[in-house]
């Protein structure tokens, strides 16, 4: 398939996970990638690397102009960048949650401003959020999490709202729980690592971890020029998770 043909694409966190997924999956069917992340000592051609701290505002300018300059302008915008945190309202103190919101919501916001200029000269710009199932079903132990991804689940409709008319479609995606590094090290740090993957396993219908290329699928649809009258709109890739309420085995 090759429906990204001469498109320019720019993944953040696209060193690892589902950036990592999203960004080979772009390049395999034609789109030239070029990726920001604070590690990139691991990529490699055909993508192009570019280091960035999403919460640095001039980092961020000066990444997203290089990137852009190397890519020969921009298309796609893959918002991907982001952490984790664990805990009730009670367990993270306001740097932790000023941490989290910094970089999973400003962030975005940082990123999209500088490609906005560059994505507003392109006839099939599009941009796609890395959300989360955490934004609109209640979670537990994942107060400070879920917040931020119920804002950026709000950002993609106001971004949708405010640049259709420009000709740039905003859309998110909101995976269940990834087989990614980050829930590896969670895993790892459990009591019971086994019996907590089998708990996370057990909570989506299809009774698996979604993988990180199952993910980046949902992006390159959502971004592609064949979804040309998609924006403002979530897609859910979490097993089943969020509409399914299924019986108990057995009864």
């Amino acid at each position: 398939m090759s429906d990204f043909e001469g498109l320019k694409a720019l993944v953040t966190g696209g060193a690892s996970g589902i950036g990592r997924a999203t960004a080979e999956l772009l390049a395999a069917r034609g789109a030239r990638v070029a990726v920001l992340d604070l590690d990139i000592s691991a990529v490699d051609k055909p993508l192009l690397g570019h280091r960035a701290d999403v919460t640095d505002d001039t980092s961020v300018r000066q990444a997203v102009a290089a990137a852009v300059a190397d890519l020969g302008g921009l298309d796609v915008l893959v918002n991907n960048a982001g952490i984790g945190a664990q805990g009730t309202v009670e367990d993270n103190d306001d740097e932790q949650w000023h941490r989290v919101l910094d970089v999973n919501v400003v962030g975005m916001v940082r990123v999209a401003r500088a490609a906005l200029p560059h994505l507003r000269e392109s006839a099939h710009a599009a941009i796609v959020n890395t959300c989360s199932i955490a934004a609109t079903a209640g979670l537990p132990q994942r107060a400070l999490y879920s917040a931020s991804k119920g804002a950026v689940y709000s950002l993609t409709l106001a971004m949708a709202a405010d640049h259709v008319r420009e000709g740039i479609r905003v859309n998110c995606v909101n995976p269940g729980t990834v087989d990614t590094p980050w829930v590896g090290r969670l895993l790892d740090a459990a009591a019971d690592p086994a019996a907590e993957r089998a708990a996370l396993e057990a909570r989506q219908p299809t009774g698996r971890l979604v993988s990180a290329p199952e993910v980046a699928g949902a992006v390159a649809y959502l971004a592609s020029p064949l979804s040309g009258a998609t924006t403002g709109t979530s897609l859910a890739v979490d097993g089943g998770m969020q509409g399914l309420r299924l019986r108990p085995v057995g009864r």
